[in-house]
């Protein structure tokens, strides 16, 4: 088994990317949210920007070469880790099963998923061609 270096000189920027990502994540959910209980309109828009955060990016690492370590660790890990969150969903799903309410907590579930797959997708897509040539036809 072969043992990959750790490059912790690059933890910072996580960090940073990584308190920017949850600040933009927070300033979207801010109005949504209205006490401790469950909300639609939460679990709609934590759907939407782990749709976005997804799309996001598959296009950062559609674009990034290899050698940009740096710009993967901020924008992927740090900004777009911390923009995205699984365990907020998980919480939600919770709250849904946890009131009994288990065909919306399957549908929110499979829509999440569907949604966020595609949007990598199409990220990861038009990450690729970005980076092509200018007037290259390939694709």
């Amino acid at each position: 088994m072969r043992t990959v270096p750790i490059p912790w000189g690059l933890l910072p920027l996580v960090v940073a990317g990584g308190a920017v990502g949850v600040a933009a994540r927070q300033a979207l959910l801010l109005p949504f949210a209205g006490g401790q209980g469950f909300s639609f309109g939460v679990l709609g828009a934590t759907i939407a920007i782990n749709a976005i955060g997804a799309g996001l990016l598959g296009f950062v690492v559609g674009r990034a070469r290899d050698d940009d370590p740096r710009r993967r660790a901020f924008l992927g890990a740090g900004v777009l880790g911390g923009f995205t969150t699984y365990s907020g969903f998980a919480v939600l799903q919770g709250q849904l099963l946890g009131a009994g309410l288990v065909l919306p907590a399957v549908l929110a579930a499979l829509v999440a998923l569907l949604v966020a797959a595609a949007a990598t997708v199409l990220g990861l897509r038009a990450g690729a061609r970005s980076r092509r040539a200018p007037g290259d036809s390939a694709g």
